[in-house]
């Protein structure tokens, strides 16, 4: 909540309109006055008059001081402003009643249509429900139709009628699914927009060119040209009058045309100065080239975020700084603004890396293993453009078929999540990142590291459906099956080899992979030279693929006389077209250092074959698309030619095993996003409200164990009652008051789930009892210190586990189940997972750690009430999702009976909230 007059200067944001550019959000100021005088008369009569019912050609100082002198509470103003030019103002104005307020737009003629009324909106929502307010209202005369359309399509329940002549609506501001649909689908029209802007640009200027060979400016220039780019290309540089055969022009203002893209290679003291000249000339992106600004800590990382917050200000996105570059293979486009120094064959694999460093290994295995590309983006220091930008243009872009991304830092893991959610249900999505990821930033990195236990950033990669690994040669060994194969629609690999022994090696990996073993034939008689041993390699390869319980298959064969291993995967490679099946192959023991056979080996067709093989076979199930999708990959996008070719059996078969554990995961139901019954989200609220006012300038308080009750009972969660005592006599008191028998524990933390330390006694049953365990306890607990007990109602007996839940300054909300007692304490055996939870989720978390077994009827004992762990999962999930300022939550222990459950203990913490990295807000990363 903001305090009154105190300007909320984490409330600004950078955003992309709906046609790809951007503009700088921020809460009014009563030194934007000229401002927004300048905007109002720059309005038409029509647009002044929709906005106020009728004309006045100036605002009066008493109007401008009402607009522009906030309290950023009661009475909230935003502008959007490009350059420095306001082009769309929005506010609010709380009503008589505290939790309505009324709210009103303007935006500027020249940029309606380009979504500034819809962000203003989602803004004000977001600084309303900060605020207390739950409602908006808001004044519309009948025509104003654009303004109408602004919230019908807002995704809020709107209510509509007509009083005195104009048309009164009214909405409740609470995110709903609906709403937060119609966000995250603005959101991903906006980017995917802005993206192609830079990938598909009609004119491109390289600032600095250069005729010096060698340099950055005479390399992209070069390769610019030399890839054939379709569009018009312009060389920028004062001090020469022609660069490779052009024109060159002293600055952009001499350029006879608007540039699209304008791509930087001077020094970085020449930066900034560039950037003015590209937002005076219009230009719609920046490729920065120019390193160096990660190398001198902070004040590199300031100059920086001024370069971006300058770009952004005019309308421009940036990739980079110290980018590789961009490349769209599309031959409509050919674009090549890189320093690779040919544009990539063409392909359906786009890739997207960090560091020019990792950009260059990206480019190189592409090539070295004859996968064609898409399109690449290399973001450098990742200032602005990044993954999430990448991923919703290749979403909707019908020439990408897979997506690969490096990651030297993740800098909004929960958007990441969301939107890789949804493209890895039609495009297979692999991701490269060390462990160190999300724990440790690269120079020029300016994001949140993580605070998550271990393990959790993986979880939500495994949770979003990307194949996660850690060098760009494991990316490279699925990127190649992907490409070029149909996916495996099951777990059964037929294995084949000529060699007894390794055959067996290879099968035990794929049952290590969690695939099955359909068949294996580990005999084959490859020696007989090749007019005979092809053919019936070729025979018993495609009647095993015949077979429907194998999925796929693996080739891994020792040398044989007279028989190459490129004639191999020629026939392996038309065996696999013919089935509709993914087929890999494995060569090893190859001396000669001239056989390349690390990626894709494509065969001539002959004979009858057609000459350009289907992408997917008639006869080839598609695996079905998840709830609410579109479906798989384009069936039009063809696969690339050639089989999959590795030099280890053991490479061939991790990559093949993470192929087939995604196939299965977007085949299967993923279940619905369901909130659960009986919360009271408000109440919940204004608990927390009252608890942070009262303990404002403490960092974290942990709540009382009345506040702790209350605070779950607004979501459904019901705690064992329990009572703390300060004498025996106290102790007999409250457990008759609770109900005998009872249980007595020590208030250590430590020690208050230890039964064999004493820390806990069960089943007491009377007065006398409980006195004697009182004497005893505090014996048994000397050597340890003085700590205080209590009683606590007996729970049905079960299996113990463990829930909690956090605040992550990187992730967000990250919950966290595993079984209690030494599964968790001393082998780490925590599931993780970020909400917002589906049903299929839950049920992932509750079974993923290793003992969950227990859960199951293990060794004969009943199964655990597993629905009711879940129902339990989905409301911690949900109540960490709604209430950043719980830091950390412990339910220990969760006692789960063979019919129901008990929460024996909470332990919760509240400070200030996060301000999360993904919020109901469209705002660019900061």
């Amino acid at each position: 909540m903001v305090a009154d007059g105190q300007y909320p200067e984490y409330w600004e944001a950078d955003v992309v309109l709906r046609d790809g550019g951007t503009g700088h959000l921020r809460p009014i100021s009563p030194a934007d006055a000229d401002a927004v005088q300048a905007f109002h008369v720059r309005q038409s009569q029509n647009s002044i008059y929709l906005r106020f019912f009728t004309y006045k050609a100036r605002l009066s100082a008493k109007e401008l001081r009402r607009f522009t002198e906030v309290d950023h509470h009661d009475r909230v103003a935003f502008v959007i402003t490009r350059g420095g030019d306001i082009i769309g103002i929005g506010r609010y104005d709380r009503l008589d009643d505290p939790l309505e307020a009324e709210v009103a737009f303007n935006v500027s003629d020249h940029h309606q249509g380009r979504g500034v009324g819809s962000i203003l909106l989602e803004h004000l929502a977001a600084a309303a429900r900060e605020n207390g307010i739950r409602r908006f209202s808001a004044e519309v005369l009948p025509e104003n139709r654009k303004m109408i359309t602004v919230f019908a399509e807002a995704g809020y329940e709107v209510q509509r009628h007509f009083d005195d002549g104009v048309v009164v609506l009214s909405f409740d501001i609470d995110p709903t699914r609906r709403s937060r649909a119609v966000m995250e689908s603005r959101e991903h029209r906006a980017e995917a927009r802005s993206m192609a802007e830079l990938l598909t640009p009609s004119s491109v200027a390289v600032i600095g060119a250069s005729r010096e060979w060698g340099t950055v400016g005479y390399e992209l220039l070069d390769h610019l040209v030399d890839g054939g780019f379709t569009g018009r290309v312009y060389a920028v540089n004062p001090e020469a009058f022609e660069l490779h055969g052009m024109i060159s022009h002293a600055s952009l203002a001499e350029i006879p045309e608007p540039v699209d893209l304008a791509v930087i290679a001077v020094p970085q003291d020449q930066v900034e100065a560039v950037v003015d000249e590209c937002g005076r000339a219009g230009v719609k992106g920046l490729l920065v080239a120019t390193a160096g600004y990660g190398d001198d800590d902070g004040d590199g990382l300031a100059r920086q975020r001024a370069l971006v917050h300058k770009a952004r200000a005019q309308g421009m996105r940036v990739v980079g700084p110290a980018s590789l570059g961009l490349v769209n293979t599309d031959p409509a486009i050919r674009l090549n603004a890189s320093m690779a120094p040919g544009l990539p064959a063409r392909g359906a694999l786009s890739l997207f890396s960090q560091s020019a460093g990792l950009g260059v290994l990206l480019y190189a295995s592409a090539h070295r293993r004859g996968l064609g590309v898409s399109s690449v983006i290399s973001a450098g220091n990742r200032a602005d453009v990044s993954g999430n930008d990448a991923m919703q243009f290749w979403e909707d872009d019908p020439t990408t078929r897979a997506v690969g991304l490096y990651f030297e830092s993740i800098g909004n893991p929960r958007k990441f999540s969301r939107i890789a959610r949804r493209l890895a249900r039609t495009k297979p999505v692999i991701v490269a990142k060390s462990d160190v990821t999300g724990l440790q930033l690269p120079p020029g990195h300016a994001v949140r590291t993580s605070q998550a236990p271990p393990g959790a950033l993986d979880s939500m990669l495994r949770q979003s459906g990307v194949m996660r690994v850690e060098t760009t040669e494991q990316l490279m060994d699925i990127a190649q099956i992907v490409a070029s194969q149909p996916l495996p629609q099951g777990p059964g690999v037929a294995v084949f080899s000529n060699s007894s022994a390794l055959g067996k090696v290879v099968a035990d990996g794929v049952v290590s992979q969690g695939m099955t073993v359909a068949r294996l034939e580990a005999g084959l008689q490859l020696d007989t030279g090749q007019s005979v041993a092809l053919p019936a390699l070729a025979a018993a390869v495609a009647d095993a693929l015949r077979d429907e319980a194998v999925h796929a298959a693996i080739v891994t064969t020792l040398p044989a006389r007279g028989l190459t291993a490129e004639a191999v995967a020629a026939c392996l490679q038309r065996c696999a077209e013919a089935a509709g099946k993914p087929v890999v192959a494995s060569f090893t023991g190859i001396l000669d250092a001239r056989v390349q056979l690390d990626g894709l080996v494509a065969a001539p067709w002959s004979g009858d074959a057609p000459a350009t093989p289907p992408a997917t076979p008639a006869s080839t199930p598609v695996a079905p698309a998840a709830p609410g999708t579109a479906g798989g990959s384009d069936p039009a996008l063809p696969l690339q030619r050639g089989l999959p070719c590795f030099p280890s059996p053991g490479a061939a078969l991790a990559a093949l095993g993470a192929v087939v554990r995604y196939s299965h995961w977007r085949s299967r139901d993923h279940g619905e996003f369901v909130d659960p019954a009986g919360v009271d989200v408000d109440a919940a609220a204004r608990l927390l409200a009252d608890v942070r006012a009262r303990v404002a300038d403490v960092e974290l308080t942990r709540l009382t164990a009345e506040e702790s009750a209350a605070l779950m009972d607004c979501y459904g969660i019901a705690l064992q009652p329990s009572a703390r005592f300060a004498s025996a006599d106290e102790a007999v008191e409250e457990a008759g008051r609770l109900g005998w028998p009872v249980a007595l524990k020590t208030m250590d933390e430590h020690l208050r789930h230890r039964l064999d330390l004493g820390g806990v006694r069960l089943n007491i049953d009377d007065a006398g009892s409980l006195r004697r365990n009182i004497t005893l306890m505090e014996k048994v607990l000397a050597p340890f210190g003085s700590f205080g007990m209590e009683v606590q109602s007996m729970a049905p007996s079960g299996q113990a586990c463990s829930l909690r839940a956090i605040e992550d300054p990187l992730m967000g909300p990250v919950v966290s189940f595993g079984l209690a007692g030494d599964a968790v304490n001393l082998l780490d055996d925590w599931a993780h997972a970020v909400p917002p939870l589906s049903t299929g989720d839950i049920a992932d978390l509750v079974r993923a750690p290793r003992a969950s077994r227990k859960l199951f009827g293990y060794q004969g004992l009943p199964p655990a009430d597993v629905a009711a762990i879940e129902d339990l999962v989905a409301r911690v999930a949900l109540l960490k999702d709604n209430h950043p300022e719980i830091a950390r939550l412990e339910f220990n222990p969760v006692l789960v009976a063979a019919s129901g459950l008990t929460v024996l203990s909470a332990a919760i913490d509240v400070g200030n909230p996060q301000r999360r990295t993904d919020s109901a807000r469209r705002a660019m990363r900061d």
